[in-house]
């Protein structure tokens, strides 16, 4: 039935339209396959030009991070040092410092606030339609939700990002701490 109404349509059409009569013509002829008579009727589809791909950063955050870490609490200095050779005591000395600067590092450029109040090992309910970012559950989760379990992990939210901005130059943008010397 389809193909007698196409019969049927293409008969007028090829009747009282010019061009549709030709493009049936060279399909007839076997100049042009069906494929490429359709391509030929359609006018060709303009190309957007692509958009220009965007500039990346010079510099990650994540290395203004880890510089601001290194500069004001000697992060890397410290992560990167061999112990062997240190007592426990030397190196419990070194990281009372860094973990002190870290610290205030990070509270200054994120503000971190635990995500619930209560005290590690209290009995916390998680609602239903918790959101998976917020709560991240294990042991034993079998049924639905709400969900009671103990807290081990209060969690941490920044109430803030203030990464500073790179404003160095390109050629130093993947250095995390410059070497330093002293003159005499």
């Amino acid at each position: 039935m389809r193909r007698l109404v196409l019969a049927i349509r293409a008969f007028f059409l090829t009747l009282f339209n010019a061009e549709t009569a030709a493009g049936v013509q060279r399909l007839l002829d076997g100049t042009v396959t069906p494929g490429a008579a359709a391509a030929a009727d359609r006018p060709a589809p303009k190309k957007e030009p692509a958009p220009p791909a965007p500039k990346r950063p010079s510099r990650s955050e994540a290395l203004t991070l880890l510089a601001t870490l290194q500069r004001e609490a000697r992060f890397v200095d410290f992560v990167m040092e061999p112990l062997e050779g240190y007592a426990d005591a030397q190196i419990g000395a070194v990281a009372r410092d860094v973990h002190r600067d870290c610290g205030k590092t990070l509270q200054r450029l994120f503000a971190f606030e635990p995500i619930l109040t209560d005290e590690e090992g209290a009995e916390v309910e998680v609602p239903a339609g918790f959101d998976p970012g917020h709560y991240h559950l294990t042991g034993n989760v079998v049924g639905e939700p709400p969900f009671r379990g103990q807290l081990t992990h209060h969690g941490w939210t920044a109430q803030k990002c203030d990464v500073p901005a790179w404003s160095g130059a390109e050629a130093a943008a993947s250095i995390v701490a410059p070497v330093e010397v002293e003159m005499a």
